[in-house]
């Protein structure tokens, strides 16, 4: 199959569809920031060395990783393109769960959320703009669709930064009403995320099957440096055991949805880089599952107890 015939693929997402998913990674982040509090930034200040070194990890290190990766193995341009705005994208909503599941640091977990998502507003669109220049490959797509960093950060601001503000705003000035919703919030967010997902995978049925047997070991190749460079990280700088799995867990369960938002909004749905992107959504839950219960020997025992990071 020529790799090359994915970068011509453009997919079938309609305008609704794109504004329902715009929705619904919106709702998801204003369900993420009404479980923040006020202490998870304050955590940061008073214990820096957690959230910094992740803050390294996931938006110096992993970008820069990437793209030597992309140079280094055989994919088309649109997949390359693809991965560095993955690793530029924060982590993943589901981080806090599965670490929790691995018996890490759940409270740096939230902390580390809580900053990715803050600095994601800027440091997506600076990865995107400056590691994609440097590969002519993807260089040429990006000149191709002008694009600009600043118009990146609008719409990260739009369907991040608003929903965090207003989440936080519920979360300290109305904690009831965050206690009622939390939950249902939670759960009618990812069904509807899942539906979504659903209906455009069954309208490019096709393509995806053509192409993902070649996609995968690139989404699982760097979905395991993602996750080595977070514990390889953490260990270079010293972080306990607990801390450790925060960190790999954070760094290496990215924001896809987030990056399906951009490629639509901003690349037309180029095929192989949405591709990459919606597989990375599905492989990095069965991946960060297998990790956490590889940290407890393959075995989901009782929960942790929590400690302050």
């Amino acid at each position: 199959m020529d790799a090359a015939a994915v970068d011509q693929v453009r997919l079938n997402f309609n305008p609704t569809t794109l504004h329902a998913l715009n929705a619904v990674i919106g709702l998801m982040m204003f369900g993420v920031a009404i479980d923040m509090k006020v202490a998870d930034f304050r955590r940061v200040l008073i214990s820096p060395k957690g959230p910094m070194i992740g803050f390294l990890a996931q938006f110096i290190l992993l970008p820069a990783l990437t793209f030597c990766l992309t140079m280094v193995i055989p994919v088309a341009p649109s997949i390359a393109l693809s991965m560095m705005l993955v690793a530029a994208c924060p982590g993943g909503n589901l981080s806090n769960l599965i670490t929790y599941l691995a018996k890490g640091n759940t409270a740096l977990s939230v902390s580390m959320t809580a900053v990715s998502s803050v600095a994601a507003i800027v440091m997506t669109p600076l990865n995107v703009s400056l590691w994609g220049s440097l590969n002519p490959a993807t260089a040429t797509i990006l000149h191709d669709v002008s694009l600009s960093p600043l118009d990146v950060l609008g719409t990260i601001i739009l369907i991040l930064g608003l929903p965090m503000v207003a989440g936080l705003t519920v979360s300290r000035f109305v904690p009831g009403l965050a206690d009622k919703v939390r939950r249902p919030l939670k759960i009618f967010s990812m069904v509807f995320f899942l539906a979504v997902v659903a209906f455009a995978l069954k309208a490019n049925w096709h393509y995806f099957m053509t192409y993902v047997g070649m996609i995968f070991f690139a989404v699982a190749a760097h979905n395991a440096l993602a996750l080595s460079v977070g514990y390889g990280a953490a260990s270079i700088f010293g972080l306990p055991k607990r801390d450790r799995r925060a960190v790999c867990i954070e760094v290496g369960i990215q924001n896809s949805a987030l990056g399906l938002v951009l490629i639509f909004d901003f690349f037309d749905g180029l095929g192989g880089m949405a591709i990459i992107a919606g597989l990375w959504g599905i492989w990095h839950i069965v991946s960060g599952l297998t990790l956490a219960m590889a940290f407890n020997g393959f075995r989901l025992g009782s929960a942790p107890e929590e400690v302050s990071a």
